[in-house]
């Protein structure tokens, strides 16, 4: 595989930052923005800052993202963090929040109104499904979720007053795989803004914005964080869009603790040395899944039968720490081989150094109705997994003896 292309245009990263190899820009991202000589960015464990006038905090009420105001608006262990964000993820400036879906919520939010239209990719992580089709609908935002991997899906969908292409590659739960570059040139022929959820590849596998993407979100709960440890998320685009995010974001108030910023901050540090081992793990262990008479399908785009396989290739620095199988029995056959594991844990969320495991149908994307499941390509017995740092020899004799069990 080689580099992402850098897009021209306004969609490229900022000169102050270039393209340096992800583990050296993991352990300096930030630094900009953190002044003294602590090598840990100190915690401002604080809601609120004091005032040095009346004109001083007239001035701080009256402006956008302000630093020390109030922690709902802005904090200094925070705003290093999404120096960090930006750079990790090659755009101009960033947002923290409480949460990955607070990011995507708050992201869409600030760009539709009612009449507007959002074309989607099909299958997406399930509480954005359930933004789209239960929360947005009622206030009068149609969606429109078309195959990321149909040629010429998006573009068949855009309408006059479509406002937003809403990906996510690779998908949850499918691993399907959005062409970003596409997406991007579309947008940008039909004045549509775009945005990636790049969670699952992190920006060590994917940079969107280099494709020409907009904007990106992240669940920095995920790779970024690495430890199963805090809930956080994040927005990355140019500097006029998130000044036009923030207001939503006060308003919201999705805002991390200064604390939990502190430790995505730790976190993402290490976070190129452990996609890298994980990235080796996925593949090895989705070869093995594949060559099991007890699996129907593996959903891996490093795997040459995906259909993605050649675009993953091409946008993609490795094929990520993700992967699903579907097992002969469906439902209740997918419960069983979850239900055997012992080494693999049987939790939700995805991205720390423990491989995690789940049944989707019955928990990730149970909120979904079957139809909206198999909209989205979600067999009834798929088992998603994330793999974790365990050695994968381990790890494929306790899916091996799990399979046992069908």
């Amino acid at each position: 595989m080689t580099d992402a292309p850098t897009a021209d245009g306004d969609h490229g990263p900022r000169d102050d930052h270039p393209r340096r190899d992800p583990s050296t820009l993991a352990v300096h991202a930030g630094a900009s923005a953190h002044d003294g000589s602590a090598l840990s960015p100190p915690v401002f464990q604080t809601s609120t800052f004091r005032f040095d006038s009346a004109e001083h905090g007239a001035g701080m009420c009256s402006s956008v993202a302000p630093g020390e105001l109030y922690t709902r608006w802005g904090n200094p262990t925070t705003k290093v963090l999404e120096r960090a964000y930006a750079e990790l993820e090659g755009g101009e400036a960033a947002l923290a929040f409480a949460s990955g879906m607070a990011a995507g919520v708050t992201a869409v939010m600030a760009m539709v109104r009612g009449g507007d239209h959002v074309v989607a990719a099909n299958c997406l992580y399930a509480g954005m499904t359930e933004l789209f089709d239960r929360v947005l609908a009622p206030l009068g935002v149609e969606t429109t979720f078309v195959d990321p991997g149909e040629p010429g899906a998006f573009e068949a969908a855009v309408r006059d007053n479509t406002k937003l292409l809403y990906v996510e590659t690779p998908a949850n739960p499918t691993l399907a795989i959005t062409d970003l570059a596409t997406v991007a040139a579309l947008g940008r022929a039909r004045g549509v803004f775009t945005i990636a959820d790049n969670t699952w590849a992190s920006p060590c596998n994917t940079r969107p914005i280099e494709l020409g993407i907009d904007a990106v979100v992240q669940s920095a709960t995920k790779y970024l964080n690495g430890h199963s440890d805090v809930i956080a998320g994040a927005v990355v685009g140019k500097q006029t869009w998130i000044d036009q995010v923030w207001p939503y974001l006060k308003i919201f108030g999705g805002c991390p603790s200064p604390h939990d910023s502190w430790l995505v901050l730790r976190g993402l540090r290490t976070m190129p040395l452990r996609v890298e081992r994980q990235n080796a793990s996925a593949l090895t262990i989705a070869r093995f899944l594949a060559a099991h008479p007890s699996v129907d399908l593996v959903h891996y785009p490093g795997l040459p039968d995906h259909p993605g396989h050649a675009i993953a290739r091409r946008q993609m620095k490795g094929f990520g720490g993700m992967l699903a199988f579907e097992v002969a029995g469906g439902f209740e056959a997918g419960k069983r081989v979850l239900e055997a594991l012992r080494l693999a844990t049987h939790a939700v969320s995805l991205g720390g150094i423990e491989t995690l495991a789940v049944h989707a149908a019955s928990t990730t994307h149970a909120p979904l109705t079957p139809e909206e499941r198999a909209r989205g390509g979600i067999g009834e017995g798929l088992i998603r997994v994330s793999i974790g740092l365990e050695g994968p020899e381990d790890l494929i004799a306790d899916f091996d003896q799990a399979l046992a069990a069908l």
